[in-house]
């Protein structure tokens, strides 16, 4: 079978492509950094090796591979292949196009292809307009999209097709791709590696950006030079912050931050943190610092400071830079201004000690779990009292070791919610008191 033409015009290419569109890969196993999605016998590989296609978004950062997926999926495809773009087309285009492949979905048996890129961009009464298209299995629709699809593609487009997600690229995966690329230039050009390190971290993450800004130094450059730091910095006419991802400014800097954060200066904190993100520092390494914050620094004092910490590691991840910074914003000053205690640390440090000179001492019979007969007749859970059958919810027995002393680990700070700990302490304690004085 000959492939078929697009139902769209094609034209020529220019002599004169951008080099994000020169160096865009001709085959699967060239594409970087979707090693998972694309991988042998994966579902949209052997959509794409066998030509048998259902419905499917891709959903993924700028930059990642999407379009070019869809440029595969068109070259190498026997089906007839319509492209639209979310920005550009028109209701009344895309209508006229729909019909043109119901016509040949209904007199020659042939399915189309339909790829909308920034499907997103598409409003619902552009997107209803597919829908009885895919019911029918005229089209196959290809959709692409920067945005959650739960919340910008309408529920019934979106229950009817797979959802593929592309992983943000690596600094590795943008290294291969712009090393390469610069066998693409007009010069004989070359990097030195800080100067690659920073063109990935400025790419954040985005092939087509990091190409772009590549294309741009490279008119900067003469034959035969070495790309640094400070021809970016000149091609680019802005300063490249110092930041060195592996060395003591790294460390420096993150120490800054948290201190700043446990002293309860939000405005210094928020300072350290613009340095780390704009010198290309990873958000989820700042992210998992402001997680360890919430528990060290702050802990009981606002229980809701480790409940918006995992949130906002969640959007992080999600978001990706630069859209993550106003979320990493937001959880340096939430954690800056939260009442701060140590307590919880120093509970657990307290513990520590004694749980590595006392390991050896059995857990007593009376809070062991029975859960077969043998047990219940070796001893095990005799003695136990329920809390919940005395008043109070309240029981005093021995928790430790029997050859262990009671201890006193953990001690509430006098700030934030603990305050309310220490008054439920100091009356479990009274009913404590009482329950002795009746047992004995």
């Amino acid at each position: 079978m000959t492939r078929q033409r697009s139902l769209l015009e094609k034209t020529k290419l220019p002599a004169d492509r951008p080099l994000a569109e020169i160096c865009r890969p001709s085959c699967i196993n060239r594409i970087e950094g979707q090693e998972k999605l694309l991988a042998e016998n994966s579902p949209l590989r052997l959509m794409i090796e066998k030509d048998e296609y259902s419905s499917f978004v891709l959903w993924g950062p700028p930059g990642c591979g999407k379009t070019t997926i869809a440029r595969l999926i068109q070259e190498n495809t026997n089906h007839a292949f319509c492209p639209f773009s979310g920005v550009l087309s028109k209701i009344a285009e895309v209508k006229k196009l729909m019909e043109r492949t119901r016509f040949l979905y209904n007199n020659e048996n042939r399915k189309t292809l339909v790829f909308i890129d920034e499907i997103h961009r598409f409003n619902k009464s552009q997107q209803d307009a597919f829908l009885p298209y895919v019911e029918s299995g005229a089209i196959v629709l290809i959709g692409a999209t920067t945005e959650n699809p739960s919340f910008e593609i309408i529920p019934a487009l979106l229950s009817r097709c797979h959802l593929f997600v592309l992983d943000p690229l690596e600094e590795k995966h943008l290294r291969i791709i712009l090393t390469k690329a610069l066998s693409n230039l007009s010069k004989n050009l070359s990097f030195d590696d800080d100067a690659l390190s920073c063109l990935c971290r400025k790419a954040g993450g985005d092939a087509r950006k990091g190409l772009n800004l590549l294309e741009l130094i490279s008119r900067h450059a003469e034959n035969g030079d070495t790309i640094t730091l400070e021809s970016i910095k000149g091609a680019l006419n802005n300063p490249i912050p110092f930041y060195d991802k592996r060395g003591e400014e790294h460390f420096n800097l993150i120490s800054a931050f948290q201190k700043s954060v446990r002293g309860s200066d939000p405005q210094a904190a928020l300072y350290w943190l613009a340095r780390m993100i704009e010198g290309g520092e990873d958000p989820m390494y700042i992210t998992r610092r402001l997680v360890r914050i919430a528990t060290e620094d702050i802990g009981l004092a606002d229980p809701q400071a480790i409940v918006q910490a995992v949130a906002i590691k969640d959007a992080v991840h999600f978001l990706g830079i630069p859209e993550a910074n106003t979320a990493l914003s937001q959880l340096t000053i939430y954690l800056a201004t939260a009442p701060k205690s140590n307590s919880t640390e120093t509970a657990y440090n307290n513990a520590k000690k004694d749980a590595l000179t006392t390991g050896h001492l059995k857990v007593p019979l009376s809070i062991r779990n029975a859960p077969t007969k043998m047990m219940k007749d070796l001893g095990y859970g005799n003695g136990y009292r329920y809390s919940h059958d005395y008043d109070n919810n309240y029981s005093y027995q021995n928790y430790f070791p029997e050859d262990m002393e009671e201890k006193t680990y953990y001690t509430p700070s006098k700030f934030g919610f603990e305050k309310e700990i220490e008054k439920r302490l100091a009356w479990w304690e009274k009913l404590r008191k009482n329950q002795e004085a009746v047992q004995t």
